[in-house]
């Protein structure tokens, strides 16, 4: 049996499970989209687009340390610092890319680590390629200080991006030892939460703080960063291979990421628009018996239990023209396969009324 035949034993196995996955080669027109992390939607903004277009270059060229540095990527960095409060910010090609080279040098400074059990798989991968003594904690209950001994990483998401629920940021900064340090994953916070949109942990002014973030989301763009004191940032430049090696991201997505923070800073307009609609499909998803938490996400799980039930209702819902997919594990533990409906300012209320109709529909005919 050579490697193919392998591959295919395994591929089989994924289609038992109820998890196989394909990547769709167009989107699907005319469909409301409930998928997308275009929270504010800025990806088709018309100033961020046109700054794009904007550009004369497609590649950065090469690393930051080597010919890919360019003015966008500082002037970028300085306003994302500015923004949010942090002394020094350092970009990198994406959001995993961030986790894995800031998680690897962080590791260096400290005994041991400890990540919340939700943690994004980036987070995971990034602890889990260390060399430091690790431990997982059931979720949102981090040990107190006593339990966890001296110089430890603390890592987790503010607003947790497949349960959409958010953790207390001020207890765990409460609790922080002089020699600790906390990682905090902005992800789905930045842009939606905060005063200006600078998320959950912008009022954590402390320098065992920090902050990692994506241009991806709310700012309709690509990329990723790191913000914080700027010893560390300077550590992160020498140290971290994920931006010592990498190509640097095109300059022309620096200045729509640019553009897209000016947008944010006055979004609020949008990001009110944005929770009108997120507490709508809640009170939509509770009349139809699904339990709903509040707070501060654009993210809305509809849990559904198995891989199959999860598949089937996408399915309905797809049929319907609402793009909705089944999120399964690993993504999620065994058991809890849902639809992850991802809220934007863009929806309109009759937009959000369908959503509501057709999973009541699918849920009676399932």
């Amino acid at each position: 049996m050579n490697y193919l035949d392998r591959a295919l034993v395994l591929l089989e196995e994924i289609r038992a499970q109820g998890r196989y996955r394909e990547v769709r080669t167009h989107s699907l027109a005319g469909a409301l989209d409930f998928s997308s992390n275009d929270y504010l939607a800025l990806a088709t903004h018309p100033q961020v687009v046109e700054a794009f277009r904007r550009a004369t270059r497609v590649g950065s060229g090469g690393a930051r340390l080597l010919g890919g540095s360019h003015r966008e990527h500082s002037l970028l960095e300085e306003e994302l610092a500015q923004w949010l409060g942090r002394e020094r910010v350092l970009l990198f090609s994406s959001g995993y890319h961030a986790a894995l080279g800031a998680i690897a040098v962080l590791a260096r400074t400290v005994e041991r680590i400890y990540s919340d059990q939700l943690n994004h798989a980036s987070l995971i991968d990034g602890i889990r390629g260390t060399h430091v003594e690790r431990f997982v904690y059931a979720h949102g209950t981090l040990p107190r200080r006593a339990q966890r001994g001296g110089g430890a990483l603390i890592v987790t998401e503010s607003i947790f991006g497949m349960d959409g629920d958010a953790i207390d940021l001020e207890s765990m900064l409460a609790d922080l030892g002089d020699d600790d340090v906390l990682l905090i994953d902005e992800a789905h916070a930045l842009g939606v939460t905060g005063p200006s949109g600078t998320g959950r942990a912008f009022a954590l002014a402390d320098p065992r703080v920090v902050v990692m973030g994506t241009l991806s989301k709310a700012f309709g763009a690509q990329g990723g960063f790191i913000a914080g004191p700027a010893t560390l940032i300077e550590l992160l430049v020498n140290q971290a291979r994920p931006f010592i090696f990498d190509t640097a991201m095109p300059p022309a997505v620096a200045l729509a990421s640019r553009v897209a923070l000016s947008l944010i800073r006055k979004a609020d307009v949008a990001r009110a628009q944005l929770h009108d609609n997120v507490r709508r499909l809640r009170a939509g998803l509770s009349a139809l018996g699904y339990p709903t938490i509040d707070g501060p996400s654009p993210i809305v799980p509809v849990v559904l239990g198995s891989e199959e039930r999860a598949v089937e209702i996408a399915g309905e819902l797809e049929r319907k023209r609402i793009y909705a997919p089944a999120i399964r594990p690993p993504t999620v533990p065994p058991g809890s396969s849902r639809l992850r409906l991802s809220v934007r300012a863009d929806h309109q209320s009759e937009h959000i009324d369908l959503l509501v109709q057709g999973l009541a529909k699918c849920i009676v005919t399932s």
